[in-house]
């Protein structure tokens, strides 16, 4: 049995399997989806696959499927959403999107976990600690953050 290995050595090997030719920029775009369209795009888009032209890889095309409500809006927006998704690419990955109509991709379902309650003693040793301060915002958010700390 070996000992530890370098991550980047398998992650290819692996996740290049997983999608396929388009490699670990495709994988990144998928999961960096709502951060590179914005939330409300996010909702009513996901990214199916990427089509680059023989040979190269540049300029492709990208498949998106699209809710009915979002498509007009993406026709108006593509030249814009082209600009964010190869500013985060950080080359001309992307030259046309190509829009399939039906909802997006089902997201799976995220649990919010209630915050944790400090304790009193807590309260006060934020409270003790935070009363030194003399502007009375940054005292209120340095307490803030104390109980943010102290919760989780």
């Amino acid at each position: 049995m070996t000992g530890p290995q370098r991550l980047g050595r398998t992650l290819t090997a692996v996740a290049g399997k997983a999608l396929g030719k388009n490699g670990l920029a495709f994988g990144a775009l998928l999961t960096d989806w709502a951060s590179i369209v914005g939330s409300r795009l996010a909702e009513q888009t996901s990214p199916l696959k990427l089509v680059f032209p023989a040979g190269k890889r540049e300029e492709a095309v990208m498949h998106l499927r699209v809710s009915s409500p979002a498509a007009l809006l993406l026709q108006h927006e593509e030249p814009q959403l082209i600009e964010r998704i190869n500013a985060y690419m950080g080359w001309r990955a992307v030259a046309r999107l190509k829009l399939v109509h039906g909802g997006p991709a089902l997201k799976s379902k995220s649990y919010v976990v209630p915050p944790k309650r400090i304790t009193p003693q807590q309260e006060k040793s934020i409270a003790a600690t935070a009363a030194t301060v003399e502007d009375p915002d940054l005292r209120e958010a340095l307490e803030r953050l104390g109980r943010a700390l102290g919760a989780g």
